[in-house]
């Protein structure tokens, strides 16, 4: 009978214990990803490095992308972020081990009549909660997991701050080199109006002529102050990436000339899953909810609870260490909540709706990162195919203009066609400038939707770094399955 007894007992128990785990809720594995990328994928065995911005070949954009991992404030504030997940992950691993403190006490009794007399102590306790269901190990892993997640965040936040500078920086280059070509065709456009009141003067040409090329010059004059308040702002913008006061900031360069993005290779899409850390960051975050979510399921068991106290006590300090004056006390406790109104049921459902909510998130940030890669890649095709016959086009309107310009002069023909071939030239060179800003912003997107030369194995260990005390090492223990009626502890 009481073999049968303890029988019973064991599989109550074990049935109780698989009852605390939970499945892990699905990842998504490389096998599930696409086998290749369907936009047209350079021909390279470049790969991405974690300093890729050098690839552009431009020391004043590596000396900003460096200044911006020290003053950017967006780094700053995921920085601190990373602190507060760390304490918190502190708190929780405090939560594994026995509580101790000590308590020493002086005072003086009396009453009428008597003579007083003096009482010292000094008394330690310790309490520790026996963590039979996993609720505190739970924690643990949740705290782990949102100091991981908030490290991946980090990662995340410089490689789109990199990528922010850089683009900044471009857009400043191209705003100049816009400028410039604006300039240009205003000088142009006066030297026909020269030309055209020339005509005008010797009675070839009426004021009609006269007045249509003045309205082109003023025109064309007029779009210089737009560009040029465009660049001012977002060289402040730039500033402010860098962690500087707006205004501050110069800019030696004024063009994009000889800056290239050279091709690098996309790899397979079942990478993107360990190459970008917002993807780590969601499956982080999935996995801490989980654990949350088991903690509060764990919360519905009785609690077992172990104290221990004991000290001395003498009516003077000599000797107030001694075995005649120790006393001692050991005790245990069980807690079980019979009625809660409901709170540990609604606890466990929201860790449960939760832990829905991130799941979905991270199969957003899967397809999302898949799909980014997928833009940037045909992007980077598809502008580099156009700033080659733009470039082509340009060349011919360059010399539609030379030719118009000479034939204007002998009066072969008329002031229309110099108007046409002019603003045919100008629209191709502004054009021009755009889309290579276009390539080039395209480039960086690719390095950044790669994962910017991210790599998850250098987080692996870090999320625990700022704790103070011995951390049992849980970090591959395998996860329960309670079809086997069975459950891994840490103790």
């Amino acid at each position: 009978m009481k073999i049968l007894s303890n029988s019973v007992s064991v599989i109550v128990l074990a049935i109780a214990l698989g009852a605390c785990a939970t499945t892990p809720p699905p990842t998504v594995k490389p096998e599930d990803m696409p086998k290749a990328y369907q936009a047209p994928t350079p021909e390279t065995d470049q790969q991405v490095s974690a300093d890729w911005w050098k690839a552009f070949d431009s020391k004043e954009l590596t000396a900003f992308i460096d200044e911006s991992h020290s003053g950017n404030l967006d780094l700053a504030t995921a920085s601190a972020r990373v602190e507060q997940a760390q304490a918190q992950a502190g708190s929780a691993i405090a939560e594994l081990f026995p509580a101790v403190g000590v308590t020493g006490s002086a005072g003086q009794t009396g009453a009428h009549g008597s003579k007083p007399f003096n009482t010292f102590g000094l008394n330690g306790a310790a309490s520790y909660e026996v963590d039979v269901w996993g609720k505190n190990f739970n924690g643990y892993r949740s705290g782990r997991e949102n100091a991981r997640a908030a490290l991946y965040y980090q990662d995340t936040v410089q490689i789109t701050t990199d990528a922010n500078v850089a683009n900044g920086y471009f857009t400043v280059l191209a705003l100049r080199e816009r400028v410039t070509v604006a300039r240009q065709n205003v000088e142009a456009a006066k030297r026909i109006l020269a030309i055209t009141q020339a005509k005008v003067t010797n009675g070839v040409l009426s004021n009609l002529e006269l007045a249509q090329q003045t309205a082109q010059v003023l025109g064309e004059e007029a779009s210089i102050p737009v560009l040029e308040e465009q660049e001012r702002e977002q060289r402040n913008a730039l500033a402010i990436m860098l962690g500087r006061m707006p205004g501050t900031l110069k800019v030696e360069a004024d063009n994009l000339e000889n800056l290239a993005a050279p091709p690098v290779q996309a790899g397979l899409p079942a990478t993107l899953l360990t190459r970008r850390p917002d993807v780590k960051q969601a499956e982080s975050s999935l996995m801490a909810a989980h654990a949350d979510l088991d903690a509060a399921r764990a919360a519905f068991l009785p609690g077992v609870g172990l104290t221990a106290g004991g000290g001395w006590s003498k009516g003077v300090m000599t000797g107030l260490i001694s075995p005649q004056t120790l006393a001692w006390n050991l005790g245990a406790s069980v807690v079980q909540t019979i009625f809660d109104g409901g709170s540990l049921t609604s606890n466990r459902d929201y860790y449960r709706g939760r832990e829905h909510e991130l799941l979905a998130s991270y199969r957003t940030a899967v397809l999302s990162a898949l799909n980014d890669t997928e833009t940037q890649i045909g992007s980077v095709a598809a502008y580099s195919e156009q700033e080659r016959l733009t470039t082509e086009e340009v060349k011919n309107a360059q010399e539609a203009f030379r030719i118009s310009e000479l034939q204007y002069r002998e009066g072969v023909v008329d002031l229309l066609t110099v108007l046409q071939a002019q603003q045919t030239l100008f629209q191709a060179q502004d054009t021009l400038i755009q889309i290579k800003l276009a390539r080039l912003q395209s480039g960086v997107g690719l390095y950044r939707a790669l994962g910017g030369g991210w790599d998850v194995t250098k987080d692996a260990d870090k999320s625990l770094r700022n704790t103070f005390i011995p951390v049992p090492d849980f970090t591959d223990l395998p996860v329960p399955d309670p079809t086997q009626l069975s459950v891994a502890m840490p103790f």
